[in-house]
C-alpha cells in the first residue's frame, strides 16, 4: 500500500482554503487600490512611446524601452486580474469580485490596442528590427518574442478595430464564459427525494468515483437532469462564445480557427496532424482496456457470461485494491516524498506550496469545478527577488484520482517557479507545452504508487487508474477535438439549439469510443460540462493535454533508456527536464522537442508514448486474468 493511503473519511480531516494576502490583503488594501492606478499608468506611458514611428538611429534602445514598460503593465495586469478571477472561482456568488474583475478589464483595455500598434510599429521597420536583433546583444532576451510578434501582426485588425473587439470582448464572449462558470458552479439536481437533498453537478460528478455501481448512474443520471434543466442558456452561451471567434477570426485573416489555435499553440499543422493520427490509431488501444475494465467490473449483457462495454457513467469506477480515501496530509506527504526523490528541489517547492497555503481544496457551494492553478508574476513578501508566486484550486474528496490531480497542478507551479526569473516574454510558454510539466508530475506519482504496490489487487487498481486518466486525455480529448471541429463547421452558418450540441457530442463519442462504452449510455451534455468550450481566446483547448501528455511519456522512455529512471536530482536526467521547461517560452514547441531529442512532426515521436500505453494495457489485460 503506498504511503498516505489512509482509512476511514478523507473529508474527516479539514481541508484547506487557499491564502491570498501576500498577492493583496484584500480588494479595498492601499496595495490593490495602487497596482490598479500603476497599471492604468504604465498603459499610458506604453501608448504614448507607441505615438512615434521607431526611429532611424537608436532602434534598439527604442525597442527595450517600449518592451520595458509593456513587460511592466502585463505584470501588473495578470496580477490584479489572476487576484480577482481566484477570489471569483472560489465564490461565483462574490458580485464585488465579478465587479473588481470588470474594473480591471476596462483599465487593461488599452492595453490591447497597445499590443496590436507595437506589432504594426515592429512591422512598420521590419528591415532595421530584423537586422538590430542579429547585431544588438542586449536584444537578445527579446529575440523570440519580437519575430513571433512580427508574424502576429499579419494577423490583426487595424487599432481602431481591435479596440472595439477587446472592449466588445468583456460584455460578448468573455460574458458568455462568466455565465457557463456561474451555471456550472450552482447547479443542483434533487438527489433525496424523501429528505429533499439535493447534490451540485460538481458533487455528482465526483461520485462517479464511488465503488458502488448504483450511486454511480443514479448521480449520473441526476447530472443529466441538472445539465438539461440548465440546457437553455448554456446553449446560448456557447453559441455566443464560438460565434464571437469566428466572427473576430475571420476579421484576422485566419483561415480557420484550428489555425489560430495552432499558432498559438506554438506548434506547426504537420505536428498537430501527426499527433491527431496518433491519437486515432490508438483506440482499438483503449477499447481493449475499456473492455477489460468492464470485465473486471462485472459487467454482463446477456445472461450467458458476454461481457458489456462499460457505460459512460463506469468510465471513473476504482478497479483493484485502491478505493481507500487518502487524507489531505497522506496525499500532500507522499506527493512531497515522490517530487523529492525526482529533484529534491522540486519536491522543496511542493512543500513550500503545502505549508503557505497555496492550495484551496476544500469543495463547496459557489466554488467552480475541476481545478487549475495561476500565476502571480509580482507576488510575494517584500525584498524577495525574484518575486512570483502560484496558487492552486481543487476540489479534493480522497480518491488516488484526487491525489494525481494536486500533483497534476503543483506540475503547473513548478513549472513557473523554475522561469519566474525570465522576463515576461520568456516565460510566456504555449497551451501545448504547458501541459508537459503537469503531466510529468503525475507521471511521477504514478511511478511511485506503483513501486510501492504490495500485491496484484492494488497494482492493477493503480495501472487502471493510470490508464483511465490516459484514456481521458487522449480517448476522451479527441471526442472534444471532434466536437468542437463540428460545432465551428455548423456555427459558421447558424446558432446551434442544445439539442444538436447534444447529437455532435454523442456522435463524437461513439467515433472515439467506439465498442469500449454502451452507445445507450454516453454523456451528450459533456459540452456544458468543460468550461475550456467557453473560452473565447483559447479555441481547441482541448488537444494540448493529449500533446502534454504523449510529450511527457516520450520523456519517460527516453530516461528509461539512458538507464535513470525518474531519479536523478540536479545532476541527471531532472537537470535536461529543467533547462527545457525554461526553454519552453523562448521557442517553438518543433524547437523545444528538438532541445530535448525529439521530432514531434515524425509520427513515429508520437508512436513511442502510444507503445508505453499499449504495453500498460497488455499488463492490465494479464493482471485482470488472474484476479
Amino acid at each position: 500500500m503506498p504511503s498516505g493511503i489512509k482509512t476511514g473519511d478523507a473529508q474527516t480531516e479539514a481541508l484547506p482554503k487557499w491564502d491570498l494576502t501576500t498577492i493583496y490583503p484584500s480588494f479595498d488594501s492601499p496595495e490593490y487600490r495602487r497596482d490598479l492606478e500603476l497599471l492604468k499608468g504604465k498603459i499610458a506611458a506604453f501608448l504614448q512611446l507607441l505615438g512615434t514611428p521607431l526611429p532611424e538611429s537608436g532602434i534598439a534602445a527604442a525597442l527595450l524601452a517600449l518592451i520595458g514598460v509593456y513587460e511592466e503593465a502585463g505584470n501588473l495586469n495578470e496580477n490584479l486580474s489572476a487576484y480577482a478571477e481566484a477570489i471569483y472561482t472560489a465564490d461565483t456568488r462574490d458580485s464585488r469580485a465579478l465587479a473588481e474583475i470588470n474594473a480591471i478589464d476596462a483599465a487593461a483595455l488599452p492595453l490591447g490596442k497597445g499590443a496590436v500598434i507595437f506589432r504594426n510599429r515592429l512591422a512598420e521597420a521590419k528591415d532595421r528590427v530584423l537586422k538590430a536583433l542579429d547585431t544588438e546583444p542586449a536584444l537578445k532576451p527579446f529575440d523570440f518574442f519580437i519575430r513571433e510578434s512580427l508574424e502576429k501582426a499579419a494577423y490583426q485588425m487595424s487599432p481602431e478595430l481591435e479596440d472595439l473587439a477587446n472592449d466588445l470582448a468583456r460584455s460578448g464572449g468573455d460574458a458568455w464564459g462568466r455565465l457557463q462558470e456561474a451555471v456550472s458552479s450552482t447547479a443542483t439536481a434533487l438527489w433525496d427525494r424523501d429528505t429533499g437533498e439535493r447534490k451540485t453537478v460538481i458533487a455528482l460528478r465526483d461520485l462517479a468515483h464511488s465503488p458502488d455501481r448504483k450511486v454511480r448512474e443514479r448521480a449520473y443520471r441526476a447530472e443529466l437532469e441538472a445539465w438539461a434543466s440548465m440546457k437553455i442558456p448554456l446553449a446560448s452561451s456557447l453559441n455566443g462564445v464560438k460565434g464571437s471567434s469566428l466572427t473576430v477570426g475571420k476579421r484576422r485573416g485566419w483561415k480557420s480557427i484550428l489555425q489560430k489555435s495552432a499558432f498559438q499553440s506554438r506548434v506547426s499543422e504537420k505536428a498537430l496532424g501527426a499527433l491527431i493520427v496518433a491519437m486515432e490509431g490508438s483506440l482499438p488501444v483503449f477499447r481493449r482496456y475499456l473492455k477489460t475494465k468492464a470485465s473486471l467490473l462485472g459487467l454482463k449483457s446477456c445472461a450467458g457470461n458476454c461481457v458489456a462495454s462499460c457505460a459512460f457513467y463506469d468510465l471513473f469506477a476504482p478497479v483493484g485494491g485502491i478505493t481507500k480515501k487518502w487524507t489531505w496530509t497522506g496525499a500532500t506527504e507522499f506527493i512531497i516524498e515522490q517530487f523529492g526523490a525526482f529533484d529534491p528541489d522540486m519536491g522543496a517547492f511542493a512543500r513550500r506550496a503545502v505549508d503557505s497555503s497555496w492550495i484551496d481544496a476544500l469543495g463547496r457551494e459557489g466554488k467552480i469545478g475541476g481545478a487549475y492553478c495561476t500565476d502571480f508574476p509580482l507576488a510575494g513578501h517584500p525584498g524577495e527577488l525574484p518575486r512570483g508566486e502560484s496558487r492552486i484550486l481543487c476540489n479534493f474528496e480522497g480518491s488516488f484520482d484526487s491525489v494525481f490531480t494536486v500533483a497534476h497542478e503543483l506540475g503547473h507551479a513548478w513549472h513557473h517557479e523554475l522561469i519566474k526569473d525570465l522576463n515576461r516574454f520568456q516565460a510566456a510558454y504555449p497551451m501545448t507545452l504547458a501541459e508537459t510539466a503537469s503531466i510529468f508530475a503525475e507521471t511521477i506519482i504514478f511511478e511511485g504508487a506503483l513501486g510501492n504496490a504490495t500485491d496484484d489487487h492494488e497494482r492493477v487498481g493503480l495501472i487502471e487508474g493510470n490508464l483511465k486518466d490516459c484514456c481521458q486525455v487522449i480517448v476522451d480529448i479527441l471526442s472534444r477535438f471532434y466536437f468542437e471541429q463540428a460545432l465551428f463547421e455548423q456555427r459558421e452558418n447558424r446558432e446551434l439549439p442544445a439539442e444538436e450540441l447534444c447529437a455532435l457530442m454523442i456522435d463524437a463519442q461513439k467515433k472515439t469510443y467506439g465498442d469500449g462504452l454502451d452507445p445507450e449510455q454516453l454523456h451528450p451534455y459533456m459540452w456544458a460540462v468543460k468550461s475550456h468550450y467557453y473560452n473565447p481566446g483559447l479555441a481547441f483547448y482541448n488537444y494540448p493535454y493529449a500533446f502534454g501528455q504523449l510529450f511527457s511519456l516520450g520523456l519517460f522512455a527516453r530516461a528509461k533508456k539512458e538507464g535513470q529512471g525518474l531519479a536523478g536530482g540536479k545532476t541527471g536526467f531532472a537537470s535536461g527536464y529543467r533547462k527545457m521547461l525554461r526553454l519552453t517560452g523562448q521557442a517553438s514547441a518543433v524547437d523545444v522537442a528538438k532541445s530535448a531529442g525529439f521530432d514531434i512532426e515524425d509520427g513515429a515521436f508520437w508512436q513511442g508514448g502510444i507503445a508505453l500505453i499499449a504495453e500498460r494495457v497488455e499488463e492490465f489485460v494479464k493482471l485482470a486474468k488472474t484476479l
